[in-house]
């Protein structure tokens, strides 16, 4: 690459020019460094995407990850990636949290600019990520799904006091701003300046997103307005909200003073008589909400419904069919009882259960309510009452333990036919707010997830034609039939900004939500096909050798479970791909390597195995040592050169072997391509792998022996 001859030549030459001035006068040669000597032999390589036998893989693609804006500027990142790549991944710019704010506005022109130099450069853009549990805008999400308070007269809300900041005589306690009045009479005293004045009245509270009132006891010389300001930080993504109020004439007053849509943190308030000509007297700030009262709501918690087939639960006195939707028992004669709910998670409180039910005769049955079978155990009888015909009966319960509860329906000897429809469990509780359904959360959600995917499409303009759909979904815990169940926020390292779709679709909607929300806005954009978009499963650990593969396993147990659901809603869901992160490392302990080797063979011949795409999605290399310790690219640079290189090309030939085995076990035609997820060498305070040698080029963009062994892999070079 003429790039790097002219780095090495930059080295020689000072070496060669500071040696004499007279030329004529020395008749022997000036050796090369030793370093520059054992790097040399990668000039001779071409760009990397040359190396790729498109006959023979013809699908397959060279990609590799950056940073957007590096990227967009078209300097050194944006020639080497147009050099070297078919494809390339947005790190993070692609990503919900960066596209969309807090308030739900999106921003995809990073977006845009960034397919448009891709464009340029003759690249195609992978998208990464439409869903993902991390980076994503929760405060917003969460608002949409928050509890929605009761509609009742604003009269009768009363207010709930939450901070209440008073003032002691002396100086001023605050940061000084424009002015800083002393506090006389237990009042911060304001006496006009002719600047424009502002200063602290309240410091550091800590707030959740929703709205509030300030009310300020404050007197003054004149009426006039001045102004209050909230404000959650100093930076350009610091909320500010400031407001007008009035002030009275020699007069005290309680003046409030909105503060709607706060987005959460810790709050400064700032009051800001500016030009203001009139003596203030404040004398305290109280922050609060005003609520509804609290009322008896129902909230619904268990909703039992059946589908047709053999009895669904353990059998007890009787085991009727599901017939229609229906539980259809017939009379046996015997004492007859049987679950009509099962595990029904439930804690202490009062609550109402309605049966829907339908009987060939009006009388009474009775139903048990239970968390157990031993001498510890609550039960709890209630009576449903039967009239001939479809009826809705309802009994009401109090549980004082909690736990998980089965309800058994006990016909016993009555005589009529029943088919039990459906059995609702709603606690009762006081409230002043009525939370979401699991189904308006979902919905909600799901409206939230079409806006989000659909801007991006049209802001992609059909150009992004693969996309990883979900990433990094699968928990590597849990039990689902024998698979790792997909991760939750209950069961995750919580961060700030991790919202879990799942919790909220259900594991088993999930992918097909998602997916008909990618499928439905990629064919809403004017000139596309919808056959060409493909949609990747992404995640990590898949080459796990720790659980045997089982993450690869249960991932594709999963799409398994996805394809089924969307086909049964009549969605036809469909997962074109997998793609696998592997940000590995070469272990010089032989037998720690050749584990990790069987166990790439083993993901691969599992992925090559669901006919689907195959796509190695983030690929980077570090080196561990014999004791298991990670290699540092500056300890590495401190061996002797021998060991260094040695260190470096046992690396490429990790990449090459890998390279070959896709090549090997995954078919042509299921061939996406391969991504290198790094670049060059990692800084030192980089928040990923820091200082680790994970590049292909170090961090002045010359290649390294890692380049060479993709390069020998890509070319299916035979080792000599």
């Amino acid at each position: 690459m003429k790039v790097n001859k002219y780095i090495i030549s930059a080295l020689v030459c000072p070496f060669v020019l500071g040696s004499c001035a007279d030329w004529d006068d020395w008749k022997y040669d000036v050796e090369k460094p030793q370093t520059i000597a054992q790097y040399e032999y990668l000039n001779d390589y071409a760009p990397l995407k040359e190396y790729l036998d498109r006959d023979a893989h013809p699908g397959f693609k060279v990609s590799a990850a950056l940073a957007v804006d590096e990227f967009n500027q078209q300097g050194p990142l944006f020639r080497l990636a147009a050099h070297n790549f078919d494809e390339i991944v947005a790190g993070n710019a692609m990503k919900m949290a960066s596209c969309v704010n807090d308030q739900g506005e999106m921003d995809f022109s990073k977006v845009s600019s960034f397919v448009r130099a891709a464009e340029d450069a003759k690249l195609t853009v992978y998208g990464h990520t439409l869903a993902w549990h991390a980076q994503q805008p929760r405060k917003w999400l969460e608002k949409l799904i928050a509890d929605k308070e009761l509609d009742v007269d604003p009269d009768q809300k009363t207010f709930k006091e939450l901070y209440r900041q008073t003032y002691q005589d002396g100086p001023f306690p605050y940061f000084q701003m424009g002015c800083a009045p002393d506090i006389i009479n237990g009042s911060i005293h304001f006496v006009p300046t002719g600047d424009w004045s502002q200063f602290f009245c309240m410091t550091g509270q800590s707030m959740k997103a929703g709205n509030y009132v300030a009310i300020l006891h404050i007197k003054s010389t004149k009426d006039g307005m001045i102004s209050l300001t909230a404000q959650n930080g100093w930076g350009a993504e610091a909320q500010k909200i400031t407001q007008k109020f009035t002030v009275k004439a020699n007069e005290w007053v309680d003046a409030e003073v909105a503060l709607n849509d706060i987005q959460g943190g810790n709050y400064d308030f700032i009051l800001l008589p500016e030009t203001f000509d009139g003596t203030l007297d404040l004398q305290s700030v109280t922050i609060g909400q005003y609520e509804s009262p609290a009322m008896e709501v129902e909230q619904e918690v268990k909703h039992q419904t059946y589908q047709d087939g053999p009895f669904p639960y353990y059998q007890m006195g009787c085991a009727p069919d599901v017939i229609n939707g229906s539980i259809h028992f017939v009379p046996t004669g015997d004492w007859s009882q049987f679950f009509c709910v099962t595990g029904a998670p439930l804690t202490p409180g009062n609550y109402a259960v309605d049966v829907e039910i339908k009987s060939t005769k009006s009388g009474n049955i009775k139903m048990t309510v239970q968390n157990g079978w031993g001498g510890d155990a609550e039960s709890r009888d209630g009576t449903v009452a039967l009239k001939e015909g479809w009826t809705t009966a309802r009994f009401k319960m109090t549980l004082e333990q909690g736990g998980n509860y089965d309800f058994i329906l006990k016909p016993e000897t009555f005589d009529a036919t029943l088919d039990l429809k459906s059995v609702t469990v709603k606690k009762i509780v006081k409230t002043n707010s009525i939370p979401l359904t699991p189904k308006e959360k979902s919905d909600t959600l799901t409206w939230a997830m079409n806006k989000w995917i659909s801007g991006m499409m049209q802001a992609t303009e059909g150009k992004v034609k693969a996309w990883d759909l979900i990433n990094e979904a699968i928990s590597g815990g849990g039990n689902v039939n024998g698979f790792y169940a997909l991760q939750t926020e209950a069961t995750s390292e919580h961060n700030p900004q991790d919202f879990y779709w799942q919790d909220y679709f259900t594991p088993e909607m999930y992918g097909p939500i998602v997916e008909k929300a990618a499928r439905d806005a990629y064919a809403a954009v004017e000139g596309t096909n919808p056959e060409d978009l493909k949609l990747f499963i992404n995640d990590y650990n898949l080459e796990s050798d720790w659980d045997k593969n089982k993450k690869v396993e249960s991932l594709v147990y999963w799409i398994g479970v996805w394809e089924k659901k969307g086909k049964e809603l009549g969605w036809n869901t469909k997962i074109d791909g997998i793609g696998s992160q592997m940000h590995i490392s070469y272990y010089e302990n032989p037998e720690i390597l050749e584990s990790k080797k069987k166990h790439i063979q083993n993901m691969l011949k599992i992925m090559a195995e669901t006919g689907k795409l195959v796509r190695i999605s983030e690929i980077d290399m570090g080196y561990v040592d014999k004791d298991g310790k990670d290699v540092t690219t500056a300890q590495l640079e401190k061996l002797p050169i021998e060991e260094r290189v040695a260190k470096e090309k046992a690396m490429a030939d990790h990449y090459k072997w890998i390279i070959e085995q896709y090549f090997k076990i995954v078919p042509v035609s299921q061939q996406y391509g391969i991504c290198q997820w790094c670049l060059t060498d990692s800084p030192t305070d980089s928040g990923w792998r820091p200082g680790q040698p994970v590049g292909l080029w170090n961090l002045n963009y010359q290649r390294k022996p890692a380049y060479g062994g993709f390069a020998d892999g890509l070319a299916n070079k035979k080792s000599e």
